[in-house]
This record gives C-alpha cells, structure tokens and sequence, in this order.
C-alpha cells in the first residue's frame, strides 16, 4: 500500500488508460481529498476517475526526469494486477476464475484489500494469455452496471498462495490447507475482512459481502427486518393446499427471491415442503416477503428448515441447471423488484403481436382481472394485469409463468405499481 503522500495519482479506467500526477500544497490536504473522494465518484470531463497516494513524494519539472515511472503503466506480464471499482458484489477468487479462464490457463489468484480499493493479482501461465485478458477485460464489468476491472500489468515474477480459499487460490497446488482467515502477517496481504465499511463484530466476510450486494441493490437500505447475516439455506414451507400444489409452482413462487437449488413436497406431510435457496441471504428475503402470503386459500407459513440442504433425491426437484432460475442474469434489477405479494402482476416475453384478449384468456381464470395494459419496452412487448386481491395475482403467477403463450415461454413477477 502506498504510503500517504502530497502527490495524487489519478487515472481513468477507459478502454485508453489515461494518467495524471497532482501534488497538493501538503499532506494534509491530499489525505482530506483523498477521504473526500473515496465517498464521492470523481469525474473529469464526463468520465469516472480513480485516485489514490503516488510512490512520488514530490514532482519535478526536471526535463531528464520525465521517463517512466512506476505510476505508469508497467511493461507486459503475465501476472495481471486488478483493481475491481463500484463493487456491488461480493468478488471472490471463484467469480475471477469464471471471468479469466476463458483467456487462459490460470495458475494462481490472490486477493486483497488496499487503498485503490478491492485488488486482485492473477496469474496466467504464459505472458500471451495475459495479454489476451488484459485486451479484452480492461475496462469491462463483471456484472451489468458494476465491478468494473481496472487491469494493470504487475511487476511480480511469481505469486505465492500459502491457503486455498475464497480469498487465494494456487490451482496448480490443490493440495493447500483452507485456513478461513489467515493473519496479515502469514499471507503477506492486508485480511480483506474490513472491506465493507459497515461489517459488524462477529459477521464473517461472506456475510457482509452478501449484505453489501443486496443493500446496494435496494438503494443503500436493506428491507425492514431483513439482517443480512442469516446462513440458513432451506426453508420449510407449510399449510399448502395439497390439491393444488406441486413443486413447479412452488418454484415459480419462491424463484422471485432468489435462485432455487432444490424443492421436495414431504411424503409424510404432503401440506409442507422443503425449499432450497441458493445461500442464505435469499432465503431470508422469501421468508420476510411471503410468511403469511395466502395461496390457493391458504396461509402460508415460511420458516428455516433443521436441514441445511435438500439431498439429491428422486423425490426432491432438481432447479440448479434451470434456465428459469431468474437471478442467473439481471441480478440487481431482480433484487430492487423483490417485494410480498401484490394485487398487479407483470408479464415479459410476450409475443410482438399479442392481444390483450389472447392475455386476459390466458390469466383470467385465476381471478377477476381490473385493469390491464398492454406496452412495450425497448421494442420487447409486456403487460400489466391488475387483479381484484393479492390472493388472485399470487395464483395466477405460480401458475402461469414460465406457460406457453402464442409459442413464448413468459414471465411473470409481482409489480409495485398501485394502479394502471
């Protein structure tokens, strides 16, 4: 980590790398811009700037001095230095490998925290593999809208990975131990476990790195009553109605909140069910939203399971490869719709040509339908139903999305909106 110093290292992370050096009249002042700017975005002309302490102590307008420092871009590596900036997610050693191992065949990936923010060394096995990477992520997101890479050319000839765990990974070395929180000193790196500012004691990193993506996803406050620590992944759900449920629509149901890994209606107890969620923090979201939700006339009750997770069974609904699954893309946009049941259903993926009748007779069975309107949205047709009760809409919606209309697979979810 550079150490504080009056000149200011700024630069974009555009498609063209773009550098300048800024010395303050003093320290204090470039320590007070600094913590200034780490909580507002900086821009120069239109495009988003990064700033950190430079190596340089002091500028020079010495004509001889002006070749390259270590500022500037360093020469081609195959280690890549990557700095990850508006990180609404939770970045760990597997959602690197999954962004580079398409370039290459990476060896070794070490992750850390400094004052340019969540950083990350990657190793490639051959300097042209670096390079690929480097020319095709630098400047991309990981994910829509955020975790933009910023990718530098490192100095290092060789990284050393002592654990392999969600923080380092030496995957020429499987073998590694998975201590869970090496100290500074063992690792060689500052612990990441403070990245978030708002972690609280006792809250492993996992956690708060969940509670940092659904809080910047539900604009900077998580739902009343949702914590954002629980780690309890299955649910069990009961008072179902037993002639009319089954897996599918269970599915349909708890899918709005989070992906689903695995459903099972019990044998013994055919009015409850068991529920999989794919980590904790959805799971926390379906229970706030849908405890009490009435379906198909019945109160639902939506507690966390004694069972960790659902074993792979004959009897218990496999949804971890399903296309339906609906976080699997548009995550944070699926986030800020979460919300309990409402009298309005939304439908996407309609046909260009439908009809609002081709709709009503397609839903109406369920209820009886107030208002509709039928528009489009980026050329994509979609519709709004609204439905005399919340009741109405959640039976409509558990049992049509993800149903065959006019050929289009559509898709259903609960709107906010109080009226059309």
């Amino acid at each position: 980590m550079a150490e504080p110093s009056k000149v200011i290292h700024i630069r974009n992370v555009g498609h063209e790398i773009a550098e300048a050096l800024l010395q303050m009249q003093d320290l204090h002042n470039s320590v007070s811009a600094l913590q200034y700017y780490s909580t507002v975005q900086p821009s120069v002309r239109g495009r988003n700037v990064y700033m950190q302490f430079s190596s340089h102590q002091e500028l020079t307008t010495d004509q001889n001095s002006h070749g390259r420092n270590s500022d500037q871009e360093s020469e081609p590596n195959r280690i890549l230095l990557v700095t990850i900036h508006h990180m609404m997610y939770p970045i760990t050693v597997e959602v690197l490998h999954q962004v580079f191992k398409a370039y290459g065949y990476v060896e070794k990936i070490v992750t850390f925290q400094k004052s340019a923010g969540f950083q990350a060394l990657i190793q490639y096995q051959s300097l042209q593999e670096a390079m690929d990477a480097f020319g095709a992520l630098h400047g991309r997101n990981i994910y829509d809208g955020c975790c933009q890479l910023d990718i530098q050319y490192s100095n290092l000839s060789e990284l050393q990975v002592h654990y392999n765990n969600d923080r380092s990974r030496d995957f020429t070395n499987p073998s590694l131990p998975t201590e869970q929180r090496p100290r500074a000193s063992q690792q060689g790196y500052p612990d990441p476990g403070g990245l978030y500012a708002f972690q609280q004691p006792g809250a492993s990193y996992a956690q708060m790195g969940r509670a940092a993506m659904i809080t910047a996803a539900f604009g900077g406050t998580l739902p009343p009553g949702v914590t954002g620590t629980n780690e309890r992944c299955t649910l069990i759900v009961s008072n179902l109605n037993t002639d009319k449920i089954n897996e599918d629509k269970l599915f349909n149901l708890f899918s709005l909140y989070g992906n689903i890994v695995r459903i099972k209606i019990l044998r013994n107890k055919p009015d409850h069910a068991l529920v999989e969620m794919a980590d904790g923090f959805q799971a926390e979201l379906a229970v706030h939203y849908l405890k009490g939700a009435v379906l198909f006339a019945k109160k639902l009750e939506v507690n966390y399971s004694k069972y960790p997770n659902i074993t792979s069974a004959p009897d218990a609904h496999d949804y971890t490869t399903s296309s339906l699954n609906r976080f699997n893309s548009n995550v944070i946009k699926n986030y800020r719709h979460c919300c309990a049941p409402t009298k309005m259903i939304h439908i996407s993926a309609l046909p260009q040509e439908i009809t609002e009748d081709a709709i009503l007779n397609h839903v109406s069975e369920h209820g009886s339908v107030v208002n509709t309107k039928l528009f489009e949205v980026n050329g994509k047709r979609q519709a709004l139903i609204q439905f005399e009760s919340e009741e109405e809409a959640t039976e409509a919606l558990v049992s049509k999305h993800a149903t065959s209309l006019e050929g289009n697979t559509i898709r259903i979810s609960f709107s906010q909106m109080q009226s059309i």
